[in-house]
């Protein structure tokens, strides 16, 4: 059995908001194994949700980058990290994530391509100029992320919460929208529906494009769920049937309700732009960057 650290026990209580000794008996019982020891305790009932760990070691900056061109419209997202906030105030900290986002353009937001880009008037790639001005401000910094979203016809939206500086800040989301109407109103409601994205954080646009093991996983939490409470086999699958719709209201963006009306879903808000913008309208693609999402902080960091 793997030993159980404090240091994991916290990171479950952080995720699940559950008591400490259930925590640890959680991960006792899944060998350590965090993931599993998040379901276990919602089947358990002890933890209403499975939630992402807020943990986030690293400061920086999340930019976009967008350009209308011959082909259409381009939007990327870039997360470059530093160690300390102090950093990411700083203006060439600044100039310098400005500048990787819009190279990345010219790639559509590949991360492996933008890595050996030429940083503009560098004579360098990025990575290259990265290394060196850790060497020019003494800390640690790296190109975590990039993506891009490109739209042929109609217009790629942006969103910056948390704006530290023009077109950079702590979370960043691009929407793509189809259309062949008023690009005015496709901007409008793009921008509307990336700060929906960024409050909302859903996992998908469509239900059918939720990850399956995703969907399995909630499957099974919830028939485990509905066990525990006495029903017999036959009502089970319907009673998962129904709480595995209320999971695509939360998880998928086109099922949401939009936080700005907070009563019509997304799909629907979407749906309904078609009469002002002029022709009908279809959501392409979203893409959202968090700051430091994912990424924890060593013990003696906190």
């Amino acid at each position: 059995m793997a030993g159980i650290t404090a240091a994991m026990v916290k990171e479950l209580r952080d995720i699940t908001g559950a008591g400490m000794m259930d925590c640890k008996t959680a991960l006792k019982e899944t060998d350590g194994n965090v993931e599993a020891a998040v379901d276990w305790l919602r089947k358990k009932g002890l933890s209403k949700a499975a939630k992402k760990a807020g943990r986030t070691a690293a400061e920086g900056l999340v930019a976009v980058g967008l350009e209308a061109d011959a082909k259409g419209e381009v939007g990327v997202l870039v997360e470059v990290n530093s160690e300390t906030d102090f950093v990411a105030r700083n203006d060439i900290f600044q100039k310098m994530v400005s500048d990787i986002a819009q190279t990345a353009i010219s790639v559509n937001g590949d991360l492996a391509k933008l890595r050996t880009e030429p940083f503009p008037g560098a004579g360098k790639s990025v990575d290259e100029h990265i290394a060196e001005m850790v060497g020019k401000i003494g800390e640690n910094m790296s190109l975590r992320r990039a993506e891009g979203i490109r739209v042929e016809e109609g217009v790629v939206a942006s969103y910056i919460h948390g704006q530290v500086t023009e077109g950079a800040g702590k979370i960043g989301v691009l929407v793509g929208l189809k259309s062949s109407g008023d690009k005015a109103v496709l901007k409008a409601l793009g921008k509307q529906v990336a700060m929906h994205v960024a409050a909302a954080r859903p996992l998908s646009a469509r239900v059918e494009d939720l990850d399956p093991t995703v969907v399995e996983r909630e499957k099974n939490v919830l028939a485990e769920q509905a066990r525990a409470s006495g029903k017999p086999e036959g009502i089970i699958d319907k009673m998962v049937e129904g709480r595995l719709r209320k999971f695509y209201e939360e998880s998928v963006l086109l099922e949401q309700v939009f936080v700005i009306d907070g009563e019509t879903k997304v799909g629907k808000v979407i749906e309904n732009a078609a009469k002002d913008a002029g022709a009908p309208v279809e959501l392409v693609a979203f893409s959202r960057l968090e700051l430091g999402e994912g990424v924890e902080k060593k013990d003696d960091e906190d």
